[in-house]
């Protein structure tokens, strides 16, 4: 008995290959990011683990609270006065970027809004050292800034008087953090839209009332992500305050470097990591809550 034609033509067709089995969209994606995850991995959460370890523990390896207790004993001025000088010049970047940013928008001088637009961002591309060398030159009680003044008339020698301290500090931060800060605040501002900056100037609205209650507060997301990183980026300096405040009270950088190079206390050096990683966390704390809290508002 003979097969029909079909049977025949499936007797003579090969046997499929299984189908291979591709790698799932989302095993693809973990794969691209393992790289990035891995030097994550490598570079912060486990020096983090280190210094959280060896900071709330002691020689022995017990749970103790005693290297806090040394760092705020003999370095608690030191972390007010980091946080109070951090946050005078988040404050004072803030308000000039927003005076920058509100000139380039709303100046009518073109050939200004040109030099300043080229000028302000110089600072951007100096390193930190780069900047407290040339600010040690330049506020030193003989340096450039004091001797032009003498050259002038303005002062007189002997009533010349240096600002490597405090206040250099803060000048130096301000000089190097506002083009960042300004960058970001002029992008937005130069985004929005231009017919409510119009309507309220052929109602009568001066320039400083536009930038106050217009542009201001429609920019206050960027604005405060810069604040925020600008914040950030000051508490891990170190060459800036022992370059040029070599007095005390100093930023807890010095103090960490201090208790390293020198005595090789690592417990007390994490401490005031510790101590510098919950003011970081609470000032991003505060710009994750105004962030939900703008999205849970809505448009």
């Amino acid at each position: 008995m003979s097969g029909s034609p079909t049977d025949a033509r499936d007797a003579g067709r090969a046997p499929k290959a299984p189908a291979r089995r591709s790698l799932p969209q989302s095993g693809w994606s973990l794969l691209l990011l393992a790289p990035a995850l891995l030097l994550l991995a490598a570079l912060f959460v486990y020096p983090l683990a280190l210094s959280l370890v060896s900071a709330f523990t002691d020689e022995a390896g017990s749970l103790s609270f005693a290297s806090f207790g040394k760092v705020l004993e003999l370095y608690g001025g030191d972390v007010v006065f980091t946080g109070v000088v951090a946050l005078v010049v988040v404050a004072i970047t803030d308000i000039l970027a927003v005076a920058i940013g509100g000139y380039l928008i709303l100046g009518r001088s073109r050939s200004a809004v040109a030099i300043l637009r080229w000028l302000y961002r110089w600072p951007l591309f100096i390193p930190f050292v780069v900047a407290a060398q040339m600010m040690r030159s330049f506020l030193a009680k003989n340096g450039l800034m004091n001797n032009s003044l003498v050259a002038a008339g303005i002062l007189d020698p002997a009533s010349t008087v240096g600002f490597l301290d405090w206040r250099g500090v803060i000048i130096t931060f301000v000089w190097k953090q506002l083009p960042f800060v300004t960058l970001i605040v002029a992008g937005a501002m130069a985004s929005l839209d231009r017919s409510m900056i119009e309507a309220a100037r052929n109602l009568g609205a001066g320039r400083f009332r536009v930038l106050v209650e217009i542009i201001a507060p429609q920019v206050r997301g960027p604005l405060v992500v810069a604040s925020v990183l600008t914040f950030v980026t000051l508490l891990s300096v170190l060459s800036v305050p022992m370059m040029i405040n070599a007095g005390s009270p100093t930023m807890i950088t010095v103090d960490m470097a201090y208790r390293i190079t020198s005595l090789s206390d690592y417990g007390a050096a994490n401490a005031l990591g510790v101590i510098s990683y919950l003011m970081t966390a609470a000032v991003a704390w505060i710009y994750l809550r105004q962030g939900v809290g703008r999205r849970l508002e809505g448009p």
